[in-house]
């Protein structure tokens, strides 16, 4: 398994590389326009900086290959694993102090509102933890990086780079323009479809705004009024998903009737050569869509994303089939290591995703107690759900989930790939479009 370095890189979406115009028109519906000052503050920002956000990202990407490969060059010169010399690094790295903790805990006190130290100190432990462990990881490649003789060559961010260009050499070993693109096209794809799909969302909430009140206007009513009559007066069940439902029909209504044109383009798709390895999946192995799902089962976004993806799968039969694979974030949920463990201890007795089911309506008990206990109430045998909880082996194949998401540019959870193109839009209809473009494709 090829190691990823850990790299602490903070994207910024600031001002572009480029002049942006500050009023360039996004949109218009009869008679209406719609520029950059209609989006929101922080949406505006991310818009005009895209080319800076994605020239970061190649920067950050460039520099997680170059650790990689001084990583790869150490392995082979002192015949071992990338695995093998990381976890030697990481033991040398002590333990945060109580000081230390304290320190951190007196400096945040208003961002933790009324929680406790004793409630908090898990999440300063892994961020304190993290913070270590990537330095020595920084250090490590440094050093690296002088043995094996490193040699910067073009700026990846060059207006004028070519494939042929040298980004840098290692033990004269070259890396190209053309070898970086090769390897993360996909990647910084996610990135610029990531500011379209948010500047398109908040632009059409804008719009939609507008052009109720320009309706209401048209009916000489009140925009309340208009939100009664289309909307809350045609509830029935009084769920969100049929407000939803309404609020989006009366959303294309309206864009049709304006004649709603967005000049907003996403990105023409590229797909990341994401593996459903043998993970757990429920569908038809040979269906022609896979959806492939990092998860992380203390995860609230997961928890509420979960159920959304299933009623969009539901109505595409064995045409679609669901790949879970587990991307834990230690760093933040304490208990998400062992609930991806005890899912895997499940799974070897065929119930994975009936487990996964009381992981999610129980994130706020994950302990090892309370992970024995929803395997009992499955009726598993407890005696070989143990063994399996603390097998090696299961753990070595949470790891590779978690290095194969790393390499695949997961970030965050949960993170969705259909067909290999990473999701951008989380919601039933988002889902929906995209399996139905993957299905229109040719295999």
């Amino acid at each position: 398994m090829k190691v990823v370095f850990l790299i602490l890189f903070v994207v910024v979406f600031a001002p572009s590389l480029k002049a942006q115009k500050a009023d360039e028109v996004l949109a218009t519906a009869n008679g209406l326009t719609f520029t950059t000052n209609s989006l929101s503050e922080s949406v505006r920002k991310n818009y005009v900086g895209r080319d800076a956000a994605v020239a970061a990202e190649r920067t950050r990407l460039l520099t997680s290959m170059i650790n990689e490969t001084v990583l790869e060059a150490e392995a082979k010169s002192v015949n071992s694993t990338g695995n093998a010399l990381i976890a030697a690094e990481l033991k040398k790295v002590a333990e945060p102090t109580a000081a230390e903790i304290k320190t951190i805990f007196d400096a945040n006190k208003a961002a933790f509102g009324d929680k406790s130290f004793d409630q908090v100190r898990p999440q300063i432990v892994a961020f304190l933890r993290n913070n270590a462990q990537q330095k020595a990881m920084n250090g490590l490649a440094e050093r690296l990086k002088t043995k094996y003789k490193f040699v910067a060559g073009k700026d990846i961010n060059a207006a004028d780079v070519k494939p042929a260009d040298t980004l840098f050499s290692i033990a004269g070993k070259t890396v190209t323009a053309g070898d970086f693109t090769d390897r993360y096209n996909a990647q910084l794809y996610d990135v610029k479809a990531a500011i379209a799909v948010q500047t398109v969302n908040d632009l059409e909430n804008s719009i939609f705004s507008t052009l109720i009140e320009q309706e209401a206007k048209a009916r000489s009513i009140e925009v309340g009024d208009l939100i009664a009559a289309e909307i809350t007066d045609k509830l029935r069940e009084f769920s969100d998903e049929e407000r939803f439902a309404l609020q989006d029909a009366l959303r294309k209504k309206l864009f049709e009737k304006y004649s709603v044109k967005i000049a907003v383009k996403e990105p023409e798709p590229v797909a990341h050569n994401v593996s459903a390895d043998d993970d757990p999946f429920s569908g038809k192995a040979e269906a022609p869509v896979t959806v492939i799902m990092f998860s992380d089962f203390q995860c609230s976004a997961c928890s509420a994303t979960h159920p959304v993806l299933k009623r969009a799968l539901a109505a595409y039969g064995g045409n679609v089939r669901l790949v879970v694979r587990d991307f834990p974030l230690e760093s933040v949920h304490e208990n998400a290591f062992h609930a991806a463990l005890a899912a895997n201890a499940a799974r070897a007795q065929g119930k994975f995703f009936e487990y996964v089911e009381i992981l999610y309506r129980s994130q706020d008990s994950l302990d090892d107690a309370s992970l024995k206990r929803f395997a009992a109430e499955l009726g598993l045998n407890a005696k070989q759900f143990e063994l399996d909880f603390i097998s090696e082996k299961t753990a070595a194949e949470v790891r590779k989930d978690m290095g194969d998401g790393d390499r695949n540019g997961v970030r965050s959870t949960p993170t969705i790939f259909i067909n290999g193109i990473k999701a951008q839009r989380f919601s039933e209809a988002g889902f929906r479009s995209m399996i139905d473009r993957a299905l229109s494709r040719p295999k």
